[in-house]
């Protein structure tokens, strides 16, 4: 059939898009547009490094300076699918694109989405985590709705005060956290336009900082990924780390995470050229990963419910 090709190409641009929509770190990804990618696990990030000034001299006018733009090449270590038969019973090429549609629409809202919020949020924990002795994590506090909004402002000071002021600072905060500020703010809460996925939204903001409201089950400092196959991980997907710490929120500059995903080729089999079965096949494939560049690691904070 000459049309599955364009299948394919259908369903990969509007699954792309609905990623970026739907995940609550997707204007993390607006920081990708920076990124050369031309296919595969590989990227190429752009890391820019100048001179400072030096003194005018009325002889001899300005000092040489340099300007060194060099490519940065980062592999995305997550390489992540699945293969989903559509019994050729339950579905012939008139509705298969509906049926194909809600399934991979439900697969991606139910299963990547969270899978790769959560592997985000853990990685730019562990981040600020591996700083040795960092003001910037703090452990040990159980929400509450007298307290909660002191102490985020307080957090959003240290970020500033870093030198992180002339720039968006986003809040990911779990239900429990949104509810408990509401709550204090007795409905006074200001509200921010938030970009993402070419989307506008409203959304609450403290300081000026947009809070985007986050499930616990992907608010967590490590995550265990399940390979699909092993006896025990046969349903994919992820859950929480073995010693894992449950997250209240994370405070981030917009422009510090440089996360990508991508959808490699995607692949549809009719019945009649699929050899193992009387189905649809759809091979799906996508490649992510998120990056703190060395000079940005201090424009993290993290706030832990568990003790250290």
């Amino acid at each position: 059939m000459a049309n599955i090709i364009e299948y394919a190409s259908l369903f990969e641009a509007n699954l792309d898009l609905l990623a970026v929509q739907t995940l609550k770190t997707g204007f993390m990804d607006t920081n990708s547009s920076q990124i050369r990618y031309n296919g595969g696990s590989e990227v190429k990030v752009p890391v820019l490094k100048v001179q400072g000034l030096g003194n005018y001299s009325r002889e001899n006018g300005y000092v040489d300076g340099s300007i060194n733009l060099e490519y940065q090449t980062l592999t995305m270590s997550q390489d992540r699918g699945r293969k989903f038969l559509i019994d050729a019973m339950d579905v012939d090429e008139t509705n298969f694109v509906a049926t194909a549609g809600n399934i991979m629409g439900e697969f991606q809202r139910t299963m990547l989405v969270p899978e790769i919020d959560a592997y985000r949020i853990a990685k730019l924990a562990k981040t600020a985590i591996d700083i040795e002795d960092n003001e910037c994590v703090e452990y040990g506090y159980t929400v509450a709705s007298d307290t909660i909004i002191p102490k985020i402002k307080g957090a959003v000071k240290k970020l500033r005060e870093a030198g992180y002021d002339d720039e968006e600072l986003d809040i990911l905060a779990t239900y429990d956290v949104v509810a408990a500020v509401e709550e204090a703010a007795f409905g006074k809460l200001n509200s921010v336009s938030f970009s993402q996925g070419g989307i506008d939204t409203q959304v609450p903001a403290i300081d000026g900082c947009p809070v985007i409201a986050v499930p616990q089950s992907r608010m967590y400092t490590e995550i265990k990924l399940y390979d699909g196959s092993t006896l025990g991980q046969e349903q994919g997907g992820f859950t929480k780390g073995d010693a894992a710490k449950a997250i209240n929120f994370i405070i981030v500059a917009k422009s510090t995470p440089i996360a990508v995903t991508k959808q490699d080729k995607m692949r549809i089999f009719t019945p009649d050229t699929y050899q193992k079965a009387n189905a649809w096949s759809i091979d799906y494939r996508r490649y992510h990963d998120l990056w703190v560049m060395e000079n940005r690691k201090n424009s993290i904070f993290v706030n832990i419910k568990d003790a250290e």
